[in-house]
């Protein structure tokens, strides 16, 4: 069974899930190259998978080493509540799809989940060395640097992020991206739509982004960015406004002096 630690544990912690990350890391930026993997679809997903299982042969057993008694969320893509206790929640790869394609915004991220709250997280960016973490009532930080998020209070001033969470949505969910990018381009002054969903909400927590929404329960792609935006001083909910958890089926999170009216827009599409 598993206990909540007192924050000099997470302190040590954080370090070792630090340095098992940024040792992946390595493994993930010696794979990369700045040409496409890949012609067609089969080629592409092998490569996807590759990445992954590179990454995670270095990851899996020093995440678990560092908190015994913790458990391990397989299927990155999966979504929904898990059981009770400790669970690592890891992309190995977060971004996979532009790894391969030669671009730069990608990462690795690992976050222990508590009773489905994310309660300490590691994000990291092996082309930059960029590190962010966050602890649970302990504060984000981008390497050494306490992160704050936006001071906007006006949603017309605000630039806002939404993307596609994984390949083969219903067409349902494709459709209310859409109509939430039309309402958001009509309230807003700027929606960026692009995978992955970590990194634009690094930029939420560190202020360069005032909100980010998505319709989709991805753990992976949400765990880490949901605690950075809310230790940075963010909100982060459903659509209908509830308090956000692995078990919600959709997500928002913002600067608090845009939130509400993110929400007012969005919710009638959710």
């Amino acid at each position: 069974m598993t206990t909540a630690m007192p924050f000099d544990a997470h302190t040590t912690l954080l370090s070792d899930v630090t340095a098992a990350v940024k040792a992946a890391g390595l493994t993930l930026r010696d794979r990369y190259t700045s040409h496409a993997r890949g012609v067609s679809l089969d080629e592409v997903v092998e490569e996807i998978h590759a990445n992954d299982d590179a990454v995670l042969d270095v990851l899996r057993e020093p995440l678990l080493r560092a908190r015994r008694g913790s458990q391990w969320a397989e299927d990155e893509l999966a979504g929904g509540a898990l059981p009770p206790g400790e669970w690592w929640v890891v992309d190995p790869a977060e971004g996979n799809i532009n790894h391969v394609h030669g671009m730069e915004d990608w990462a690795v991220t690992a976050t222990l989940v508590r009773d489905n709250q994310p309660v300490l997280t590691v994000v990291h960016l092996p082309l930059t060395d960029d590190t962010y973490t966050a602890v649970a009532d302990g504060g984000a930080r981008l390497n050494d640097r306490p992160l704050k998020v936006s001071a906007k209070t006006d949603m017309g001033a605000a630039l806002i992020g939404t993307g596609q969470a994984k390949p083969g949505e219903d067409e349902r969910t494709f459709r209310r991206i859409g109509d939430s990018v039309t309402a958001m381009l009509i309230n807003g002054l700027v929606v960026r739509v692009s995978v992955l969903a970590t990194m634009q909400l690094i930029h939420v927590a560190a202020g360069r982004m005032d909100a980010f929404w998505q319709f989709s329960d991805v753990r992976s792609g949400l765990v880490a960015g949901a605690l950075l935006v809310s230790e940075a001083g963010g909100t982060v909910t459903d659509l209908a406004g509830e308090p956000w958890n692995t078990g919600s089926s959709d997500f928002l999170a913002a600067a608090p002096g845009i939130h509400a009216t993110a929400l007012k827009v969005l919710s009638p599409i959710a």
